[in-house]
């Protein structure tokens, strides 16, 4: 039995919203948290090679990539029965994930219909505003630059049951975005809780270097 006062693990995953207003469309949530999350900062200097009055001068913020390995396992789900897991695996969990590099089927066959009426300008097709949710401090807009998938047991049927997804993303920042959309928002908010957090670092820091020279 599990302690009322045992602490609750926070999933990792993605939300979906609409890019324009911010309404939710979609949640995939990851079934296990990955143990390990690379990520790099590329700084956005002025120039190449700048000069000397330049040497420390930013164009914005740096374009930062995140990495993640995600598990899919139907294990627990075919031991229990479930109906979906018996009849298609895991295959509606890859279709969601799959779905974030997709335009949708709608405006594929509006964009069809156009071109057969003839039409100059074709609808833009816009995937959703991808945002990774990982803890309370890193949630942030990306898009989706790579999805590598390794189906690695299939049932009976053939339908996947245990996959290994490789995600990876480029953080959305507001040189991307703007300022005035959910995704500048979400990213500003990002952005203050990395300072935030650093100024705890900075007073720890302080604290404990002056405890050290402490008579």
């Amino acid at each position: 039995m599990t302690s009322p006062i045992s602490p609750r693990l926070m999933k990792g995953g993605i939300v979906t919203l609409d890019p324009d207003t911010g309404i939710l469309r979609g949640l995939i949530a990851l079934q296990y948290n990955p143990d390990t999350l690379t990520r790099k900062l590329q700084p956005q200097a002025v120039a190449d090679q700048p000069d000397r009055t330049e040497i420390l001068r930013l164009k914005g913020p740096p374009i930062e990539t995140i990495s993640v390995v995600a598990e899919i396992d139907a294990t627990d789900q075919l031991a229990a029965s479930d109906p979906i897991a018996l009849t298609l695996g895991i295959q509606p969990q890859l279709s969601a994930l799959e779905l974030l590099v997709y335009p949708s089927s709608i405006d594929l066959i509006l964009n069809e219909a156009l071109t057969l009426l003839g039409t100059i300008e074709i609808l833009p097709m816009e995937q959703p505003l991808a945002v990774f949710v990982w803890n309370a401090t890193r949630i942030t807009p990306v898009r989706i630059t790579s999805i590598d998938i390794t189906e690695e047991a299939f049932d009976t049927n053939l339908n996947p049951i245990r996959a290994k997804v490789t995600l990876d993303m480029r953080v959305l920042n507001v040189n991307d975005t703007g300022f005035l959309n959910p995704a500048g928002v979400l990213y500003m908010v990002y952005q203050v809780q990395k300072e935030a957090l650093a100024l705890v670092n900075l007073v720890q820091t302080a604290a404990n270097l002056s405890a050290t020279v402490s008579p």
